[in-house]
């Protein structure tokens, strides 16, 4: 089985940064595209920014410029350095990715279990 693990979230004031981790594990051939989504109350989860296995990334309107999503394919790691953060930009985390198991015909998504970030003065 594959495993999505977050971190790195927390309470952050306006203005601040966070840096969001997600290491993945388990039986891993090969990961394509990972990206990172978030939820907000009452709102539909969204996507914030994607990388692909070569390294072409994709962002949200209300990221660019502000958020960096990068990878460590030696570690089976994602990452999203986000900067200059706003109360607008709380909100749960989720980590994404497109993962080739071992011995399987086919790739499957996989969710991470989701961190919190909430920026508040």
């Amino acid at each position: 089985q594959v495993q999505l693990v977050e971190s790195g979230g927390g309470l952050v004031q306006p203005g601040g940064s966070l840096t969001l981790s997600c290491a993945a594990s388990g039986s891993i051939f090969r990961i394509n595209a990972m990206g990172w989504y978030r939820q907000a109350p009452g709102k539909q989860r969204e996507l914030v920014a994607a990388i692909t296995s070569r390294g072409s990334t994709n962002y949200a309107d209300s990221a660019k410029g502000r958020f960096t999503i990068s990878r460590d394919d030696a570690k089976n790691t994602v990452y999203l350095r986000m900067n200059s953060l706003k109360p607008e930009d709380t909100a749960v985390y989720y980590c994404n990715a497109d993962i080739w198991r071992v011995g399987m015909p086919a790739h499957t998504n996989y969710w991470g279990q989701g961190t919190q970030v909430t920026v508040s003065s």
